[in-house]
């Protein structure tokens, strides 16, 4: 069956950094973009960044651009994220998603076909 298992989540102080991975089996990893969204407490799933099928286009949102970066490694069917430089704003849960269709950075959180349980990333000031 399809799995998306995060890992890498932790507690980390303001201007820290953490790293994400998300490992992907049941499905043809190589097949799908990826993307990484969040959820805090009492707000809406944002997405914060996504990943072509062969790694090529990536997209972030504003929020976090220049300070995370997205990778995958279609060898190892596993998704990254690294963090740097977080801040309390930053803290939520995270999750990892597959998608397969045209144009799939741009791909709203619906289109997407499978999703991880999420992992918790809390930052303090």
């Amino acid at each position: 069956q399809v799995q998306l298992v995060e890992s890498g989540g932790g507690s980390v102080q303001a201007g820290g950094s953490l790293r994400l991975s998300c490992a992907a089996s049941g499905f043809t990893y190589s097949s799908y973009c990826m993307g990484w969204f969040r959820q805090a407490p009492g707000k809406e799933r944002e997405g914060v960044a996504a990943i072509s099928t062969g790694g090529i286009s990536t997209r972030y949102a504003d929020s976090v651009k220049g300070r995370f970066t997205i990778s995958r490694d279609n060898a190892k069917n596993t998704l990254y994220l690294q963090m740097n430089s977080l801040n309390p704003e930053d803290t939520a849960v995270y999750y990892c998603a597959a998608v397969r269709r045209v144009n799939c950075v741009f791909a709203p959180p619906s289109d997407y076909n499978y999703w991880g349980q999420g992992t918790q990333v809390t930052v303090s000031s």
